[in-house]
C-alpha cells in the first residue's frame, strides 16, 4: 500500500528562516519536510511520509490575511495531498490563528482531512476547536517530541476516517462533542481517589474542570487624586506614526514604551493604531480618543491630578494570548512602580 501524502504548514520561526524579523515573509512551498517535519515523518513510518512543506510568516499572513489564506491553499492543493498537518503552535497566538484558519480552510474548502495542535491558551485554540481537531501541547516548543507523539496518531486517524475517541482518549482540545467511552473503574472509586490525592496534595485531574476566572482584588482608591502621578496604559495599539516597533495588529507578542514629554495632542501626523479587528478610521484621525492625553494635560494644568506620567504604554489586545497579556504587564507594572506611579489608566479600542 503507498503511504499517505501530507502536506505541512509551518511558519517562518520552525522553517528556520528567522523570528520576528522575518515574520513578514511570504508564502513559499517545499519539497519534503522542513524542520519538526522530520519528527512527523519519523512518526508516520511507513504508513504517511511529508511531501511538501508551506511556510509563511506570521505578519503577513495576519495581515493579509485574505490574500496569505488563497496563496497557502492554492499551494497545498497543488500536492493532492492525503492529509494536512499545520504546526504545531504551542502559545505563539499569531501562528495559532494562521494555523487554525488554514485548518479549517482545508476541511471546509479542499475537504481534506487535517488537524493542528496548540496550548489551550492559544487564540486560535478557542477560535476553531470547534471547526478542527486541535491536539493539545504544551504552551512553548520544548514539548514538540510529546505534541509529535499526540498529533501523528491522531493525523493519521483523521486521514483514514477512523472513529475518534473521546478528547481524552485522543488528546486533543475537547471540542464540545460528547463521546462515550468506558472507564476501567467505576465512578465512586475515581472520585474517592481524587480526593484521597487531593488531601494528601498529591496531583490529580478532575474528570470535570470549571471556568478558572481570574479576579484581581482592587487596590484602595487614591487618597488625593490632585497630588498622583497618573500614566496612560493601552490595549488600543497606539503607536507613533510608523510604528516603529512593529507592534502586531494581532496576537501582539511585544508591547511599546513612548516618551509623551511635552506632548499635549496626538495628532493625525505623529500618532495611529497599529491595531487590527475594528475600523481604524477615527483612531488614526485622532489617537486622543483611544489614549487620552489631550484631556490628561487639562486635568495636569488645572491640578485636577498631580502630573502625567511621562511615558505610555501599547499594545494590541486583538487575540493575543492571555499568558503574553500578564507577561507584559508584569513587566511594566513594576516599571510604573519604580517610577512612583499612583495609579493607571488603562484604555481599549
Amino acid at each position: 500500500m503507498s503511504k499517505l501524502k501530507v502536506v505541512h504548514y509551518i511558519n517562518q520561526f520552525f522553517a528556520n528562516i528567522g523570528g520576528e524579523e522575518k515574520a513578514d515573509y511570504q508564502p513559499e512551498l517545499r519539497d519534503g519536510f522542513v524542520g519538526p517535519g522530520m519528527a512527523f515523518n519519523t512518526a508516520f513510518g511507513e504508513e504517511a511520509e511529508i511531501v511538501a512543506t508551506v511556510i509563511c510568516g506570521d505578519s503577513y499572513f495576519n495581515e493579509n490575511l485574505d490574500t496569505a489564506k488563497k496563496t497557502v491553499l492554492d499551494m497545498i492543493k497543488s500536492k493532492s495531498p492525503d492529509l494536512v498537518i499545520c504546526g504545531p503552535a504551542f502559545n505563539a497566538g499569531r501562528y495559532g490563528v494562521a494555523c487554525g484558519t488554514v485548518a479549517a480552510a482545508v476541511k471546509e474548502e479542499l475537504g481534506v482531512p487535517v488537524i493542528t495542535g496548540m496550548y489551550k491558551e492559544n487564540p486560535g485554540a478557542d477560535m476553531f476547536k470547534a471547526k478542527v481537531y486541535i491536539a493539545s501541547t504544551k504552551n512553548s516548543a520544548a514539548g514538540m517530541r510529546d505534541a509529535v507523539k499526540i498529533m501523528a496518531p491522531l493525523a493519521l486517524k483523521v486521514a483514514k476516517g477512523e472513529k475518534i475517541g473521546a478528547s481524552a482518549e485522543e488528546g486533543y482540545i475537547p471540542n464540545g462533542i460528547r463521546v462515550n467511552f468506558f472507564e476501567k473503574e467505576r465512578g465512586s472509586k475515581r472520585a474517592v481517589n481524587m480526593l484521597l490525592a487531593k488531601l494528601a496534595g498529591k496531583e490529580y485531574v478532575t474528570e470535570f474542570p470549571m471556568p478558572d476566572f481570574d479576579r484581581v482584588t482592587p487596590n484602595p482608591a487614591v487618597k488625593d487624586i490632585s497630588k498622583a502621578k497618573i500614566a496612560l496604559v493601552t490595549s488600543g495599539g497606539i503607536v507613533p506614526k510608523g510604528n516603529p516597533d512593529h507592534i502586531e495588529s494581532s496576537s501582539a507578542s511585544h508591547y511599546g514604551k513612548y516618551d509623551i514629554e511635552g506632548v499635549t495632542d496626538l495628532t493625525a501626523a505623529t500618532y495611529e493604531t497599529a491595531h487590527g479587528g475594528y475600523d481604524p478610521v477615527y483612531a488614526n484621525d485622532d489617537a486622543d480618543r483611544v489614549l487620552p492625553v489631550d484631556v490628561m494635560r487639562e486635568f495636569e494644568k488645572e491640578g485636577r491630578i498631580g502630573s502625567l506620567h511621562r511615558y505610555f504604554y501599547t499594545t494590541t489586545g486583538n487575540g493575543t494570548a492571555v499568558a503574553s497579556a500578564k507577561k507584559f504587564a508584569a513587566e511594566y507594572a513594576q516599571e510604573l512602580k519604580n517610577d512612583g506611579v499612583d495609579a493607571v489608566i488603562l484604555t481599549s479600542t
